[in-house]
């Protein structure tokens, strides 16, 4: 594995870190601030701008009852100064698929798209 693929699934970890801390300035640094983002939670509407992306997980992060976030099964995928990794999520006894967008800002891996959404159980 190559220092950048080693450096975005350092960043996702990062993330998921955050998330579960629910440290809100933790998850603020690590979204992209010169490049859009986006993201989509599960059972939401496409958040598009870093204003409501942050106040999504503002609120996310704010919420006592928020369960932790457990993910695994990360594969990573590069392509010059954009990457992005998708890997499983498990929310409450859920699974989740995810995919996480970074690119390569001020010499560090910044988010710039989350989605998450359900997976099908047979």
């Amino acid at each position: 594995m190559s220092t950048d693929e080693d450096d975005v699934l350092a960043a996702n970890r990062a993330f998921y870190e955050a998330f579960n801390a629910k440290d809100l300035p933790a998850m603020d640094a690590l979204w992209a601030r010169s490049a859009s983002v986006a993201c989509v939670h599960p059972g939401w509407n496409v958040l598009a701008g870093r204003e409501p992306v942050m106040a999504s997980w503002t609120a996310i992060l704010g919420n006592a009852a928020q369960p932790r976030v457990q993910s695994g099964a990360e594969s990573v995928y590069l392509f010059g100064d954009l990457a992005y990794v998708i890997c499983r999520e498990l929310v409450s006894g859920s699974p989740l698929a995810a995919t996480n967008v970074f690119v390569r800002e001020d010499a560090a891996w910044r988010i710039v798209h989350h989605h998450s959404s359900p997976v099908a159980v047979s």
